[in-house]
């Protein structure tokens, strides 16, 4: 698993937001690899990974948008019938808690890219 950084953005819920903040990075030459949205009630939020942390932060910086650093672990699976289920098998044996888990495949490629949040349970 590699360590990936992740940025973590509240939003009002309403329309066009995300897309102030998409329009922030794109014109920032920032590319978003990952995206993850989630409203509740009048707030939500939008956690991105994406491919230049340091020119992000600095877009959003400028454009007042404020937001929050995290780590996350990002996982090349196979794209193959329970692939998810043995490698998120192995996270439990270990102890580890998934918090949040994001990611796609494309129909018909041979690998998936998944994104965790995870933490370790029982003190350990």
């Amino acid at each position: 698993m590699a360590k990936v950084k992740q940025l973590t953005v509240s939003l009002e819920n309403q329309p066009g937001r995300l897309a102030a903040v998409a329009k922030v990075l794109a014109d920032s030459k920032v590319s978003i690899l990952g995206v993850l949205g989630s409203t509740a009630g009048a707030q939500g939020s939008v956690q991105v990974v994406v491919d230049n942390i340091a020119e992000a932060k600095k877009a959003l910086s400028a454009a007042q948008i404020s937001y929050e650093v995290g780590t996350l672990e990002e996982v090349e699976l196979p794209n193959e019938s329970g692939a998810l289920a043995e490698f998120t098998a192995r996270l439990a044996k270990r102890g580890i808690n998934i918090d949040a888990v994001y990611g796609t495949v494309l129909r018909g490629a041979k690998r998936s890219v998944l994104f965790f949040a995870t933490s370790k349970q029982g003190g350990a």
